[in-house]
C-alpha cells in the first residue's frame, strides 16, 4: 500500500481565529481547559471555526494471532469469534456505549480463526484464519500486510461523517501490540507487556520472554512496514491503513486503548502527520499504554481504569467531542451577551 498524503493541520491564521473565537466566549480565559484545546484541534482538522461532529462511526476490527501457541493468553482463542458473535448480537459493552452516544458501529472480520459465513452486520475482510506465530516466523507476508492496510483504507473511504473511532478484538493481540511498541519505540519489552486478559505475574513474565525471543529471532527487521508485518495482526494492520486514510480525508480519529494505539504508532512511523488528527480517548490500565502515549506526546481525555478494548474508550469520549463543538458554536460571546470582560489589573 502506498501511504496516502496527509497534510499537517498547522495553519497559523486559522489557529488565531480559533483562539479568538474560544477566548471571546463568556468565560474566564482557559476555564474550559481541555475542551478548549479539543475545539481548536477540531477546527484545525476541519479547516473552519464552525466545527461539527457528524455521523460518528466506530470500527471494531477482529483478528486472531498465531503467537497464542506460545501460551501467552489467559483465554482460549475461541473467545475471539465468540466475542464477534456477541458484537453481532448487540450484547457487548461497545454495543451499549456506541448506541448510547449515537455512533454507528461496524464489525470487521480481519482474520478471525472461524468461518462465520455471510452475516448481517459483519464486514468480511478476512485475509486468513489468523496470523502465523511470530515467535517462529513473520506474522504476515508483506503482501498480506499491504492488503490489510488497503482494506482498512477502503472501509474508511466508504464511511459518512467526519469522526472515526477505532476498536479491536483478538486473543493474543496485547502480545502483538507490546512487540510493536518495543520495536517502534525502543522501550524495553519489560515496560511494554502487561496482564492483557488477566495473566498472572508468571504469565506476564512468560509473555515478556516470548516477545524478547521473537525480537531476537527477527533482529534485522526495522522498517515500520516490515515491523508491522512481522509482529502485528491483521486487525492491527487494517487499523493502521484505516487511520492513514481517515487522516488523509481530514476526519478526526478517536484512538482507544493499548492495541489501537500500537496501530497508530505504526501509522505514525509511516506518516507522522497522522497524529495531528488524533484525539486520544483514554489512558488504559494495560501496562505500557501510558508509556506509549508519552512516546506519542498524547494527552488522553479520560482515565477510568479501563482495559477492555473494543473501542469502548472511544465511544465514551464522544460526548466530549460534542461538547467542544457545541460550546464553540452555541456559547455566547461577551459582546452578544452584554457581559463585561475582565478588567485590566495593574
Amino acid at each position: 500500500m502506498r501511504p496516502p498524503i496527509i497534510a499537517t493541520t498547522a495553519d497559523p491564521a486559522l489557529a488565531a481565529q480559533l483562539d479568538q473565537a474560544i477566548n471571546n466566549k463568556t468565560k474566564p480565559l482557559g476555564s474550559l481547559g481541555t475542551l478548549e484545546t479539543l475545539a481548536k484541534q477540531l477546527g484545525l482538522i476541519q479547516q473552519t471555526v464552525a466545527v461539527t461532529v457528524e455521523q460518528p462511526a466506530i470500527l471494531v476490527f477482529a483478528g486472531d494471532h498465531g503467537v497464542v501457541a506460545e501460551g501467552i493468553s489467559a483465554f482460549p482463542q475461541d473467545v475471539t469469534w465468540q466475542m464477534v458473535e456477541n458484537f453481532l448480537a448487540d450484547g457487548a459493552a461497545i454495543n451499549v456505549f456506541a448506541r448510547q452516544n449515537g455512533a454507528s458501529l461496524y464489525v470487521v472480520d480481519a482474520g478471525v480463526n472461524h468461518d462465520f459465513g455471510p452475516r448481517p452486520g459483519l464486514l468480511d475482510r478476512k485475509l486468513a484464519h489468523g496470523t502465523r506465530n511470530f515467535a517462529q516466523e513473520p506474522a504476515m507476508t508483506a503482501q498480506q500486510c499491504a492488503t490489510a492496510m488497503e482494506h482498512g483504507a477502503a472501509l474508511v473511504a466508504d464511511l459518512p461523517g467526519n469522526v472515526v473511532g477505532f476498536g479491536e478484538m483478538g486473543i493474543g493481540n496485547t502480545t502483538a501490540a507490546a512487540a510493536l511498541m518495543h520495536k517502534l519505540s525502543g522501550i524495553p519489552v519489560a515496560d511494554c507487556v502487561g496482564a492483557g486478559t488477566g495473566l498472572s505475574p508468571d504469565g506476564v513474565l512468560r509473555k515478556q520472554r516470548v516477545i524478547e525471543a521473537a525480537v531476537a529471532h527477527h533482529a534485522g527487521v526495522s522498517d515500520p512496514l516490515d515491523v508491522l508485518a512481522t509482529f502485528g495482526g491483521f486487525e492491527i494492520a487494517m487499523m493502521s491503513g484505516a487511520m492513514l486514510k481517515a487522516a488523509a480525508m481530514r476526519k478526526t480519529l478517536l484512538i482507544d486503548g493499548f492495541i489501537v494505539t500500537s496501530a497508530l504508532l505504526a501509522a505514525s512511523r509511516i506518516a507522522p502527520a497522522v497524529l495531528d488528527y488524533c484525539v486520544f480517548a483514554h489512558c488504559s490500565d494495560e501496562a505500557g499504554h501510558r508509556r506509549m502515549l508519552e512516546q506519542l506526546g498524547a494527552r488522553p481525555l479520560l482515565q477510568l481504569g479501563m482495559r477492555l478494548g473494543e473501542g469502548t474508550g472511544a465511544a465514551l469520549a464522544l460526548p466530549l467531542l460534542h461538547a467542544a463543538a457545541n460550546f464553540l458554536n452555541e456559547m455566547a460571546t461577551f459582546s452578544s451577551a452584554s457581559v463585561s470582560e475582565k478588567s485590566e489589573v495593574a
